[in-house]
């Protein structure tokens, strides 16, 4: 497919600041947001009203399925981020708790979720001029992505960015505890059998660690701004 603006392509770990920087980008580009990652997390949410463990790979990807079947999950973008809808409720803030965080990590290693959503993520961002942001964007579900970035930050660093993130919305954790829960995520997101994380090999790769939200910012910018350029010829 010939595009006039690049599908730009976030993917990295928990805790790299892909979400923070997703938006700054699409707002600087004038660029739409898809956030995949919302639709797993709400995948997760109909899993736990339905009091399903996560690890119930057969009943989860039933209900995986009857869901997309029926329409009942709705990703709605815009430049000021995504809203998720389930059955017409928004539920945007609800799927941001730890636990539907990890619920999400362990639904989205299951085959028949992953496939149920794909066409989904894909369609959100087939025109172009879009940002997405999660684990597989550049390798699996835009492998023809124009802008690919691999952003990534250490271990330590990732988790004291989650930390202050959860301690700010009122959420009483453990530094040690959330450390634990990114190297759990780390292992399961990037050992999963079916589209693991991983960086394409033509992504660009940037470790934030020292870096700010700015200069990541503007880095990224700067990439798809050099990918457009070559889009139109000039």
């Amino acid at each position: 497919m010939s595009r006039t603006r690049p599908v730009v392509a976030i993917d990295g770990p928990a805790g790299a600041g892909k979400s923070t920087v997703t938006k700054r980008v699409a707002k600087s580009l004038g660029y739409l947001i898809v956030d995949t990652g919302a639709l797993y997390r709400t995948i997760a949410l109909a899993v736990q009203r339905a009091g399903i463990d996560f690890d119930d790979d057969e009943r989860v990807g039933t209900l995986a399925e009857s869901l997309v079947a029926r329409a009942a999950v709705t990703l709605v973008g815009d430049a000021d981020g995504t809203r998720v809808l389930l059955d017409g409720e928004d539920v945007s803030g609800s799927i941001r708790t730890p636990i539907l965080s990890q619920g999400a990590s362990k639904v989205s290693a299951q085959p028949r979720v992953r496939e149920a959503l794909l066409e989904l993520q894909r369609a959100g961002g087939r025109d172009g001029g879009v940002v997405l942001e999660g684990r597989d964007i550049g390798t699996v579900v835009f492998p023809d992505a124009e802008a690919k970035v691999y952003l990534t930050a250490s271990v330590d660093e990732r988790a004291r960015r989650r930390f202050e993130e959860l301690r700010a919305n009122g959420v009483n954790v453990e530094f040690h505890g959330v450390r634990s829960e990114v190297l759990e995520r780390d292992q399961r997101d990037s050992t999963r059998p079916i589209a693991p994380l991983r960086k394409a090999p033509d992504a660009m790769e940037l470790d934030s660690s020292t870096l700010s939200i700015d200069q990541v910012v503007a880095r990224i910018v700067a990439h798809v701004k050099d990918v457009e350029a070559k889009l139109s010829g000039r």
